[in-house]
């Protein structure tokens, strides 16, 4: 009886970590799994991930976005300078060549939510659209995961 018991609170663990983790997709483009960190009170920033995958015969390019919890959306890099990390705006858009994917993850490319008109709290689903440049306009929800996360919420799923 232990051992279902066992198997069960797994199944349920499955269940719960895939419904966490969503895709989204307009033309070519997929994201998949798009989270963002909780923050504390106060806090005036956060960073927003996903992995995004275009299926078309062309290169497409993450131009912008927007979110009701942030007056600022931009896309940003990370660089090691002289052994110190530095966040930088991308200029242009974040291209995304065709039949490649993209992984928008800490301490690498990042969304960041500049401007914040509330914390964001964890387990919360935050509205947000993101704009391509070929593909248009995609409304996402981002799964709001604990302050510390560093990677993608468990049940992510990737396709290929």
């Amino acid at each position: 009886m232990k051992r279902t018991g066992v198997l069960f609170g797994a199944a349920i663990l499955l269940v719960a970590g895939a419904a966490a983790a969503e895709d989204f997709s307009v033309g070519s483009v997929e994201v998949g799994s798009p989270w963002a960190r909780a923050t504390p009170k106060g806090a005036s920033v956060a960073g927003a991930y996903m992995t995004i995958t275009n299926n078309g015969p062309a290169a497409d390019r993450l131009v912008g976005g927007s979110t009701p919890a942030a007056g600022r959306f931009e896309i940003h890099s990370m660089v090691i300078e002289d052994g110190v990390a530095k966040m930088r705006p991308v200029t242009g858009g974040l291209e995304i060549k065709a039949g490649a994917t993209v992984a928008l993850k800490p301490g690498s490319f990042h969304v960041m939510l500049i401007g914040l008109t509330q914390p964001l709290q964890e387990g919360a689903r935050l509205k947000g659209t993101l704009v391509f440049e070929h593909a248009g306009k995609l409304d996402v929800e981002f799964a709001v995961q604990p302050i510390g996360q560093a990677t993608p919420p468990a049940g992510a799923g990737h396709h290929h």
